[in-house]
């Protein structure tokens, strides 16, 4: 398919029925006792979620998303008794999540605000005790960045840093579909059990069905377990709202690949099964980013980023070994132990697969682009497979059922 054929394509042919009481608000007392569907070879059964071992082929590998979710949104009252909110999205300075969260005065991000225009000038103030001393954390707003804002944080107590005020002061940023206010148990349940790098404000959900136990069960049959990370930002809840994908701008993802887990894809032939969506992005966006590599081996990192419609611009023939190695010389040229970069990938029907072979997700929203990666993944058999969800009772979103899906053109 021609990027413009892609472009033209109209998001109301993603369109479905999800009736609210589908949606799941809660997740299962047990993560893995969901329902699990499968669809392979164009046959679909289901099955539940502690199944899924049993179902890995022996020469699978699985790609998790180890990233954390933190406490991103802080609610300030004004003098005046108006609240506003302020939803941290991206460090700016530093720019680096792990170097920010780490800050211990002062750091700027990219928020969302809520009631902005209560707040036009000044500071605001929240106040904690901590280590028997009053903390007050500031936050002055700064320029305009799209739908956000820059705001600069400067606190007064450098035994503290960034990333504590959050767990201090934050609340978990549940998905707003849930419609419904943030628990104490979602500090739990809306974290996968193997997270670890902090940086995203909203979690990989696939991966939130996964248990110590079918962990065990998968490494026990010699299935290699992997990791990188992808901090998702609050984009991935960005409807669509344009009638066709051409005017939707995807919202900037970084992502940190281990050299480890590149040598693995070059050097085997394993079968690659991804965890979630944001494992399809980052693992199919190294492809992109080593052709960049391709055509030029002198490229800088910002050269590297992957933009939206990259995929759709011709039809590279580099194998995933070739691919791969690309990064690897990058690597050593800048003596790097990691891949550290941006995405903007669209994943949309007619893009062609270069590194994932299954993906283990949950039941997306409609009108999504995350329904439009499941329908490219499926060669367009996504709605039968929405429809066999619908009619047996499998619970939608964030805390609902899962599925494991082979790509359609294998």
């Amino acid at each position: 398919m021609k990027m413009l054929d892609t472009q033209d394509i109209r998001i109301e042919d993603y369109d479905y029925p999800l009736p609210d009481e589908r949606v799941a608000k809660f997740p299962l007392a047990q993560r893995d006792s969901s329902q699990l569907l499968i669809y392979k070879d164009g046959e679909i059964t289901h099955k539940h979620f502690a199944d899924l071992p049993s179902l890995l082929p022996d020469d699978a590998m699985l790609v998790f998303n180890n990233t954390r979710v933190i406490q991103a949104r802080m609610r300030f009252r004004k003098p005046t008794g108006a609240v506003i909110e302020v939803f941290c999205l991206e460090p700016l300075l530093p720019v680096d999540y792990a170097l920010s969260l780490q800050s211990t005065h002062s750091c700027r991000w990219l928020c969302l605000i809520g009631n902005a225009k209560k707040w036009k000038e000044g500071a605001l103030q929240l106040s904690f005790a901590h280590n028997d001393r009053e903390v007050t954390l500031n936050a002055r707003r700064g320029a305009q960045r799209g739908d956000g804002y820059e705001v600069d944080f400067e606190w007064n107590d450098d035994t503290i840093t960034f990333g504590e005020l959050l767990e201090t002061l934050g609340e978990l940023p549940i998905p707003p579909y849930l419609n419904r206010a943030t628990e104490e148990s979602d500090k739990t349940t809306y974290q996968t059990v193997y997270s670890k790098i902090e940086g995203s404000v909203a979690a990989p959900t696939a991966g939130l069905h996964f248990t110590p136990a079918v962990l065990d069960a998968v490494r026990a049959k010699g299935i290699p377990t992997c990791e990188l990370t992808l901090h998702v930002g609050a984009g991935t809840f960005k409807p669509v709202k344009s009638d066709t994908i051409a005017e939707h701008e995807m919202h900037t993802e970084y992502i940190s690949v281990s050299r480890s887990l590149i040598e693995e894809l070059c050097r085997s032939t394993r079968r690659v099964v991804a965890v979630g969506t944001t494992s399809v992005r980052t693992l199919e966006s190294l492809y992109y980013i080593a052709l960049s590599l391709y055509r030029n081996p002198q490229a800088t990192a910002e050269q590297l980023r992957v933009q939206q419609w990259a995929p759709y611009a011709d039809n590279p023939t580099l194998s995933r070994a070739e691919a791969m190695q690309l990064i690897l010389d990058y690597l050593d040229r800048t003596g790097a132990d990691r891949l550290v970069s941006a995405t903007r990938i669209i994943i949309v029907p007619g893009y062609k697969f270069h590194i994932v072979d299954g993906i283990v997700t949950n039941f997306h929203q409609p009108r999504s682009t995350l329904l439009l990666l499941i329908s490219a993944f499926v060669s367009g058999d996504w709605r039968r497979i929405y429809d066999y969800a619908l009619s047996h009772d499998f619970r939608f979103l964030s805390y609902g059922d899962s599925s494991f899906l082979w790509r359609g053109d294998k």
